[in-house]
């Protein structure tokens, strides 16, 4: 076997192999002998076929299988003999002359081809019990449960009729019938009947529900609109309709008293213990908050001790998926990037960057795991399954099947559970200091979280 180097650029190398005829006829004929106690010919008693015979009836199949299981073993001891990690998998390009492959199959020519790699670059692992990691946490307060009480009360708030020649105002709950027309034509999914709108909530299309104020039961008027560019029905999208409304019942809300019986409406014995569930949750929330918090510190300590080209191709693949979910959901909100504020080029350049750290900080996780021998166990992810489906009431089975038929799917699972677990490795080295805030505080860089891996 004869390797050369033809390429070595950074990440990327490329060799010419060269495995003499010679070697790959004594590897097939080895396989031709092994066939003959497995195939039967008729004529012949079973482990009787003469091996020519065989290489006249499977020499061609025999011989394709030899190259493919060449070609992988030579690679891998290539890879292996150098040290490579790949990136992605190998490039691999072979004689497509019909007369050269003719020649190959018949084992009349050496085989030679050309692999095509990227390699992942050597890792040096920073220190990590000289990171310093701030913790932030806050404390639930008896204003923050009285606030989230308050939520759930305006959530189960119930409504009363207001009186004749009553009006609606913000806050009102509106019953209307209504027909919708565009350029005087109804539209299909354009009417309804008995469709309880609450004024202020914006679950309509925009200035729909501002111009039920000040309208009173069994008064009708004509509504005048534009569907969102980035509406779902792509025919209404960006049109102006008129939808004919009737309002046929105006109800205002009704003050909800927070007490005991409002507690058991709840399923709950008393208002105490609904507070004491409130704080549990909110003490719950709070904490998820304040591992997001130095979850993304730590990526950024990361980030910043471990600085080293990372796999172009790897970078690309990141940067296209990201790049194309951006530009759907701008498509989708109908925005352009003036809107943003910015160009096309610079919102390109910002992604690539964004894409360059999530590469280079999976890649450091799982340098960190691979040296530390941090797996994630089949019981971990199949717990994982469990709580997505106990989180889908009702289609527990359909989620259970579709991970078990599904080895992506597992692995997406599996990913997440892994990079904790590589964190929780790294911040019992660090040194993290506790620091107390406020709620504000705990969730203002909330939109940072994006830039994390």
């Amino acid at each position: 076997m004869q390797v050369t180097e033809t390429l070595s650029e950074g990440l990327k190398h490329e060799f010419k192999i060269s495995v003499p005829a010679s070697d790959l006829d004594a590897k097939a004929g080895a396989k031709l002998v092994d066939l003959k106690d497995k195939v039967r010919i008729n004529g012949f008693r079973p482990g009787k076929v003469p091996v020519s015979h065989l290489k006249k009836v499977y020499g061609r199949s025999v011989m394709a299988e030899t190259i493919d299981q060449t070609i992988r073993d030579t690679n891998t001891q290539l890879f292996s003999e150098r040290g490579f990690r790949l990136a992605t998998e190998p490039k691999i390009t072979m004689p497509t002359e019909q007369k050269d492959v003719e020649e190959l199959l018949s084992g009349k020519t050496d085989l030679t081809y050309t692999v095509a790699i990227e390699v992942v670059p050597a890792i040096a692992l920073a220190d990590f019990k000289t990171f310093q990691v701030e913790k932030p946490v806050a404390d639930v307060s008896d204003t923050d449960v009285d606030e989230a009480i308050k939520r759930i009360a305006d959530s189960n708030r119930t409504y009363a009729a207001k009186g004749e020649g009553a009006k609606a105002a913000s806050g009102d709950r509106v019953t209307i019938n209504f027909k919708g027309s565009i350029n005087g034509e109804v539209f299909e999914g354009g009417t309804g009947e008995g469709i309880q709108v609450l004024i202020g909530s914006n679950t309509f299309i925009p200035g729909f529900e501002e111009q039920l104020v000040g309208i009173g039961a069994n008064e009708t008027r004509t509504l005048k609109v534009s569907f969102p560019k980035n509406y779902m029905n792509d025919k209404l999208a960006g049109q102006p309709a008129e939808f004919e409304t009737t309002a046929t019942l105006i109800e205002a809300p009704q003050d909800l008293a927070i007490d005991d019986e409002f507690a058991k409406s709840l399923g709950l014995e008393s208002l105490d213990k609904l507070k004491e569930a409130a704080r549990e949750r909110l003490v719950a929330e709070f904490a998820t908050a304040t591992r997001q918090r130095v979850k993304r510190a730590l990526l950024d300590r990361l980030d910043e001790a471990h600085r080293f080209e990372a796999p172009p191709s790897l970078v690309d693949e990141e940067f296209n998926l990201m790049w194309n979910s951006v530009k759907a959901e701008m498509d989708s909100a109908g925005k352009t990037f003036a809107d943003e504020d910015t160009t096309e080029d610079k919102a390109k350049e910002e992604y690539r960057k964004i894409a360059d750290r999530r590469v280079r900080l999976g890649l450091v996780l799982s340098e960190i795991g691979e040296k530390n021998k941090i797996t994630v166990t089949d019981d971990e992810v199949g717990r994982a399954v469990i709580e997505r489906a106990r989180s889908m009431p009702g289609r527990e089975k359909e989620v259970w099947d579709y991970y078990r038929n599904n080895a992506q799917a597992l692995a997406q699972l599996r990913a997440p559970i892994y990079e904790d677990k590589v964190v929780d490795f790294i911040l019992e080295l660090a040194n993290v200091t506790e620091k107390k805030v406020s709620r504000e505080d705990l969730y203002k860089d909330d939109d940072a979280e994006k830039t994390a891996a």
